[in-house]
């Protein structure tokens, strides 16, 4: 058994398919058929099953994979802390950003880091704040840009305070509060809302401001892109809280929006989070870029 069998696995699984597979790894079909079976062979287990149509793990494939994910990590990351000791970062940066991010110009700063450490390859994944503190635990990311409420930090992680921030109204621009003084949540809950999808940290932050306030209010659309809600309010559908760092530049530059500052609104704050357990080379390097001492 060798890391590049274990490669060839984690292909196959990812891909569910031969011929996509020996093509992300550079080889030909038959080659890595031929090593895959020689390590069924060798283990005494099927790891797939195949027909001419279809690819699935078998149960002993599914344990497998996971260990040799474990692997390959393992193995990337020795090579990863070789090269460090040299002076090179080198490996893989995989970073999480909410779709919201505001505190820092995330494209900017990769375009950065890229610069500094041309060795490193960079991912990104964009989702929700609780599943990205999730897969920094698990060891599936290596740092991520979070927007949490002001009473649910994250756990588990190490973070720095970004910034804080409050919401505002986001309504269209002939609304009847288009241009009003600062209201209050009781002076919205009647409205009709667009807000992010039910059961989200994003969502959560309105939910618990309105539920603080002891008031009920209709969510009408959910979405969980930020242009999608901007362009239903733009419309007339509906109103939204967003934070007022991330929306205010795009209500500049969209004259259909008009935003109202809310006294009692949501508040959030935004966190970088990363691996509280030995942080690789490359997140180093990044967290060096953004001028944060890894003790902070």
């Amino acid at each position: 058994m060798d890391l590049q069998q274990m490669r060839y696995v984690v292909a196959v699984a990812e891909t569910r398919n031969f011929t996509r597979a020996a093509e992300r790894c550079s080889v030909v079909q038959s080659s890595l058929s031929h090593r895959i079976a020689g390590l069924e062979r060798e283990l005494g287990v099927r790891l797939f099953a195949r027909t001419s149509r279809r690819v699935e793990l078998t149960g002993a494939g599914a344990a497998f994979l996971a260990g040799a994910r474990e692997c390959l990590a393992a193995a990337d990351r020795a090579a990863a802390d070789a090269a460090a000791a040299a002076g090179v970062v080198r490996g893989r940066l995989a970073v999480g950003v909410i779709v919201t991010t505001a505190a820092v110009d995330v494209p900017e700063l990769l375009r950065r880091y890229r610069a500094r450490y041309p060795d490193v390859r960079v991912v990104l994944r964009s989702d929700r704040s609780d599943r990205l503190v999730a897969a920094i635990r698990d060891g599936d990311l290596d740092i991520a840009f979070l927007g949490l409420p002001e009473d649910e930090p994250p756990s588990g992680v190490r973070t720095l305070v970004l910034d804080r921030d409050q919401h505002v109204l986001v309504v269209p621009a002939g609304h009847r509060l288009a241009g009003a003084g600062p209201l209050a949540l009781r002076d919205i809950a009647g409205e009709t809302f667009v807000d992010f999808v039910g059961g989200t940290p994003a969502r959560a932050q309105s939910d618990r401001a309105f539920a603080a306030a002891g008031l009920a209010r209709d969510v009408a659309y959910e979405a969980g892109i930020v242009e999608l809600m901007t362009g239903l309010v733009a419309r007339g559908l509906g109103v939204a809280l967003l934070p007022s760092a991330f929306v205010r530049p795009l209500a500049e530059a969209a004259p259909a929006l008009a935003l109202v500052p809310v006294v009692d609104g949501p508040r959030r704050i935004e966190y970088l989070a990363w691996s509280r357990f030995n942080p690789s080379p490359a997140t180093r390097a990044l967290l060096d870029v953004l001028g944060v001492r890894e003790e902070a």
